[in-house]
């Protein structure tokens, strides 16, 4: 199988379900940035400490998950031969949830804003809770357009939630404390 299909030298992409769109369209937007978070986690994983290394198993299943939310964005809405990968019963944001309260349970109570980074790992970490922000944003846009799994949408929005949370994590795994906010008041109860 040759990786070039050449639909993209006029702008153009294939998604599931044969529908052709411009490269620029809002749900190639969003499954082209849930990609990238896909990939930035796995640069994440590349580059954990021996004392994050813990995290590397479930930012794995992380990146199975992103990948099937990509799909689910990649499928026409007229397609009826498809069905989404991501369903509501396969408890991923239950997980996502769990493990946020575990890590929030490991780390020193903060009230004020934190600064992205501390240890290499919490900063890669918060670079991915931004990323994820960011397919968030394009997903809310591509709703507004045209049907989507909202299951999605939900995961993506507990993922950024999970990114924090074990950004701060890892901070603590690698004895690196969190820099807060000079100028922030407190905002955390």
């Amino acid at each position: 199988m040759k990786i070039y299909t050449r639909t993209g030298d006029k702008g153009k992409t294939r998604i599931i379900g044969n529908d052709v769109l411009y490269k620029s369209a809002q749900r190639i937007d969003s499954y082209g940035t849930v990609d990238e978070l896909n990939s930035l986690v796995g640069v994440v994983i590349a580059n954990l400490s021996d004392k994050t290394e813990v995290l590397k198993d479930e930012l794995l299943e992380i990146q199975q998950l992103l990948f099937d939310c990509g799909t689910d964005l990649a499928v026409s809405p007229t397609d009826k031969k498809h069905d989404f990968i991501f369903k509501d019963d396969n408890g991923s944001v239950d997980w996502l949830e769990k493990k946020i309260d575990e890590y929030s349970a490991k780390v020193p109570v903060t009230k004020k804003f934190i600064l992205p980074g501390g240890s290499k790992t919490a900063a890669n970490l918060h670079m991915a809770r931004t990323v994820t922000r960011r397919a968030e944003r394009e997903i809310v846009a591509l709703m507004q357009e045209e049907p989507i799994n909202d299951f999605v949408l939900k995961f993506i929005n507990r993922l950024s939630d999970y990114f924090f949370a074990v950004a701060r994590f890892s901070n603590v795994l690698d004895g690196v404390e969190d820099i807060q906010y000079r100028n922030s008041k407190p905002v955390f109860r």
